[in-house]
Parts: structure tokens; sequence; C-alpha cells
């Protein structure tokens, strides 16, 4: 669209600038051109709850196109979670009706002393009073928001969870999609900004209409024949969970456990017997894994969006819940106040964990007793985490902090890297995994390496060229190449505005041409490939920046020295560093986790290197 839009909040003033082209070609859009914006824009040391922090909204060149499943966007900023590089991806279709109302992406600084609503559509840009808005949920404000601007215009905003600065607070878009890791909604609710309406009319345009149309086509065909889509839009993302329990692989009762016998309670076939009442795709989507679901009666009922896999791994065998019913109730509650369902749900379960060793107490919960298993007393920690009341105000700083002031060895079992909870993966199961979590820039992730996906569930990235793991259950250093390889080119996903899932079904061969005709640039397979690692790199840089050392690419305790005593993955724990080791080198970084200046100019950021003095 080739318009950004920066709005101050302090200065209550809304200006457009141009699209930086060079920026744009070497970081894409999405989370690349945000962090390039980030790096550039946000001093270093800055308070990620502070006024000059930058939250920042970009889409990619294929957001709202005809490419399959692009209808992405992200947001970038400073995470309040980890003090890091924060950066969160999100579907539905706001991104497209960001690009519809003229713009790439809005650039929010500042903050402001009174709660606002900021409108972007193609006739009015402007900063609205929310005051009435402040203290609903995201459904409502939603709601609200559409009776006065308009039913077919989106909206992002936070809950409650973010007003409160709950530290994994989500923004939400289309109601139930989410922003939701890093502690993003945190930050929008400390610059007063609750919702975001956005919408118009613009053709969202293509260099090469004809050849990108073709190119497209070839994309779409190849995804519509793939067992990805056999399989997604028949179970959703929750066709995993049979997969990672039988390999011993999910946390159960906080980690303590790597297996369940309950799975068929909760699974995929028992959302579809139980509540599911249809699917939904974000736009562009030939898949739709997104579920529509309802819980018709009873205390837990509830219908909207949901749950995925990570909200019933989490709000499931991680707090030994295998009501179905509470867990999608969790899941949807969790939507209204905008909190992240992994670090919600973690949080909780070490919560039961502490409770379980002593470490907490009835005194310490106002008579709460927090029990594995118990669904009414994880969904009563969700209400408290999200409005910060008694137990709930520690539980809503994350496990990471709250091992810290709790202390007692609790820091052995909260499962986070960086201050971001884990995703539902045991790597004790696949080893390459625990290295993926400790890699990723923004934290414990699974979505930044996706390496489960040739280890817990046996299907390979095509995204590739080789991303084969010959034994997940033996520390190979020489398959740390496979980490590398995947970050690299699914970081080119978020930064172009489409889903992670088509780097299992498409090869780079078939996802370049459609990047290469939407833009109109020269775009090779081998710059496909080096502006994912260019981007990846800008972000470890931004991390050196704030602080981060060798130290902070480390796993919870638990997974390093407490051999998992049931199920298949049964003795293993994971040896990290041969592996850390062998990443660090197939990086081009030293052996502290720093790129080398030879890597740095080879991926032109020598100008990014020269203001930290590595050149």
């Amino acid at each position: 669209m080739g318009q950004i839009l920066r709005v101050n909040l302090t200065e209550r003033t809304i200006k457009t600038e141009n699209l930086p082209a060079e920026p744009a070609r070497l970081f894409l859009g999405g989370n690349g051109l945000a962090t390039w914006y980030l790096f550039h824009e946000v001093p270093p040391g800055t308070d990620p709850l502070a006024p000059e922090n930058k939250l920042i909204f970009m889409t990619g060149p294929l957001t709202g196109t005809l490419s399959p499943s692009s209808g992405r966007f992200a947001a970038v900023a400073k995470s309040p979670q980890s003090g890091f590089w924060g950066s969160s991806n999100s579907g539905g279709r706001f991104g497209l009706d960001l690009k519809r109302a003229g713009y790439d992406g809005i650039i929010v600084e500042g903050a402001s002393p009174d709660p606002l609503t900021l409108v972007v559509t193609e006739g009015q840009i402007e900063l609205a009073p929310a005051d009435d808005l402040w203290g609903l949920g995201v459904a409502e404000t939603a709601n609200r928001l559409k009776e006065q601007y308009g039913r077919k215009l989106n909206v992002a905003c936070i809950g409650i969870g973010g007003e409160k600065l709950v530290k994994y607070a989500a923004i939400m878009n289309d109601v139930h999609r989410a922003l939701g890791r890093c502690g993003l909604g945190a930050v929008m609710g400390s610059k007063k900004l609750k919702a975001i309406v956005a919408g118009g009319s613009r053709h969202v345009t293509v260099s090469d209409k004809a050849a990108f149309n073709q190119a497209a086509k070839t994309a779409r065909n190849f995804v519509n024949e793939s067992l990805l889509k056999m399989t997604l839009e028949v179970y959703g993302t929750t066709m995993v969970l049979d997969m990672v329990n039988v390999k011993g692989g999910l946390p159960t009762r906080n980690w303590q456990s790597g297996s369940c016998d309950y799975t068929d309670d909760i699974n995929g076939p028992a959302i579809n017997e139980k509540i599911l009442v249809g699917r939904k795709a974000c736009f562009a989507c030939p898949i739709a894994c997104g579920r529509l679901t309802e819980v018709k009666s009873g205390q837990y009922a509830c219908q909207g969006e949901g749950p995925e896999y990570e909200s019933v791994g989490a709000f499931g065998p991680m707090c030994d819940v295998r009501d179905l019913e509470a867990i999608t109730y969790a899941h949807i509650l969790c939507n209204e106040y905008g909190l992240d369902t992994v670090s919600t749900c973690s949080t909780i379960a070490f919560a039961m964990e502490c409770f379980e060793k002593g470490i907490l107490t009835t005194a310490d919960t106002d008579g709460l007793q927090l029990r594995f298993g118990q669904a009414e007393v994880m969904v009563e920690l969700i209400h408290r985490i999200a409005q910060r009341k008694n137990i709930g105000d520690l539980l809503a700083e994350g496990t990471r902090l709250a091992a810290a002031r709790l202390g007692r060895g609790s820091e052995q079992f909260a499962m986070q890297v960086k201050g971001l909870e884990l995703p539902a993966y045991d790597c004790r199961a696949t080893k390459i995994t625990g290295l993926g979590f400790v890699t990723s820039n923004r934290g414990g992730d699974h979505i930044t390496a996706y390496v489960q996906g040739p280890t817990f569930l046996d299907i390979p990235f095509l995204i590739v060229d080789e991303s084969t793991i010959a034994d997940p259950r033996v520390e190979n250093p020489a398959e740390a190449k496979v980490v590398k390889d995947l970050e690299d080119a699914l970081t080119v996903f978020d930064a172009v505005g489409a889903c992670k899932f088509m780097g299992m079904a498409l090869m780079a061969d078939d996802v370049v041409p459609v990047i290469a005709q939407a833009t109109g640039w020269d775009f090779t397979v081998d710059e496909f490939r080096l502006a994912g690692e260019r981007i990846f790199n800008l972000a470890r840089l931004y991390n050196l920046r704030e602080g981060l050392t060798r130290h902070d690419d480390k796993l919870p305790g638990r997974l390093l020295n407490e051999p998992m005593t049931d199920g298949p993955a049964a003795g293993l724990v994971v040896d990290l560093q041969p592996l850390l080791d062998a990443y660090y080198q197939f990086r081009g970084w030293d052996d502290q986790g720093r790129p080398t200046a030879d890597k740095l100019i080879k991926l032109g950021l020598a100008e990014e290197a020269r203001q930290m003095g590595l050149i």
C-alpha cells in the first residue's frame, strides 16, 4: 500500500509516512520490517511498559492477496515478559482490513493518560475517547465499536488482562484471534490504547497480476493436495495431541510426566463429536483449521473459536484436567480477558506444583486449594490473574518472576525460556526441540523453528532442503543445522504475511515466485533464505543490545537434570550444550552466541553492527 501510519499518543498526533523502500526490500515486511523500526527507534534499555517503547503493527507484501493463507500480520515491541525482542503473529482478517484502509502498518508511540481508540479507515483517521470501553471484555469492546463505526470494519483490542498489565496479555483481533505471545497486550495497555478499528475498500494490488495469480494458483494446488490439509481441516491443530502423547512428550502435571491416559476425551475426534459446530478459515486459507465450538449447557456453557492444540495441551494435561468442556471454557475465557493461553496455563500449572510442594499454601491463595485436576480452580485462577486479584497478582507476572519471588527451588520447574512459557512439547522426548526453544529470539517458543514437525509429528518441512531428524531421542550436533534452516525459512513467512503451515506443504521454489510477482522484485530462492537469516540476526542483535548472553539460551532445570519417570521417554534428559555449540557455528556466531562481523556484513547489517560497536 506504500503508507505507514505513525501515531503518537502522548502528543495526540497522527502522521502518514511513505513505506521505506530499502528496508522493505531487505526485511520484507511483517515482523522483519517491524524489527528494523524497533532496533532503530527504541533506545537501548527502554522499560517495556514505558512510553518510549513502541508497538509496531505490520502487514507483509502477501497479506490480503490471493496467495494461500495470506491473512496474517505481525506486531513487535520490547517484551514485558522477557525484556528482549517481542514479536507476535495473528491470522483472521485484520491484516487485510488494515491494508484495505490504505496502510501497510501502524507505529504506536508515547502513551495517553486516558483510554483511546484509534480509528483507521479510508475516510476517517482519528483518536477517539474510549473511557466507556475501559473495563470491558474483548467481545463487548468489538461489538460496541462495530455498532459505532460499521459492522464491516475490524477491531484489534485488549481485554481486562491488557488493561491490568498482565505480563502475558494478548492483543485480540477478529474477537478470537490473538497476537498472543510476549505480552504485547500489556504494552498496548500501558499506552492506554484500548482498540484499533480498521477497514476500507482499497484494493491490495500486486506487481504482475497475471503471473502472480498463476504462481498463487500453483501454490494453492499443492496445499490442496497435501496431507497437511487433509488432517488439519478435519481435526484442526488438535490432531497432534495423540502423536505427541504416544512419544512421551505431552507435558502433564507441569511437566512432571510426559503422557496421560485420557487423550481420547480431549483430542480432535472428541472435539468433533462433543462440541464442534463449524470450521473457520483465516483470509485466503484453503485449510480452515479453526474450530467453531459450543458448550451448550452447564457451568462451562460458552461458544467461540477453539480450543487449539496449545490450549488443549495446556489447560488439559498440563493441569491434569480431563474435562473438555472446562478446557474449552478456559480457552474462550482467556480470549475474552485477552490472555495468552500458553503462558496463562503454564503459570497456573506452576502454581499448582508450588502448592503440591508446599511452596504456596492457602494463606497465600486466599483459601484456594491449587490442586492438579481441579477444573474449577483452574478457571478461578484465570479470573484472578486477569484482574490481578490476590494470588493472581503474583501469577500475572509469569513463571520466571513468580519463581524468583517464591524461591525454594521453584525455579527448577518454572517452565520458561527468556521469560516466555514453553508450549506443550516436552523436549526430553525429542531432544532437538529443546534447541529450538532456547534459540528462538522471543524465548520459549515452538513455531520459530517448528522442529517438532519432523520430530513429534513425523512431517517434514518442504520449505528447507533437509529437515529430517534421524533419531529424535539422540542429541546429534550435526542436526542443529535443521533448526537454523527452519528458523530462517519460517521467519520469512512471518515477514511476508503468510501462515507457517505452508512451509510443510510448499517448497521454496513454490513460494518464491509468489513473493516475486507480488512485489516486482528480482527475488530468488537464495535471497529467500538470506532474507530470513538477515531478519533473524537483526532480532538477535536487538537482544544482545538489551543484555542477552549465552546464559539466556538455556532450558529449565527440569529438562536438563530430571529424567522422565514414565512413558516412552522414561529416563531421558536433554544434553543441550553440544547442540548449542554446533548451532552457533552453523549460524556464524562466536561461542557466546554473538554474530561475527563477517556474518553481519554478508547479511547487510553493517550499519546495525557499527551502532553496537561490533565492527
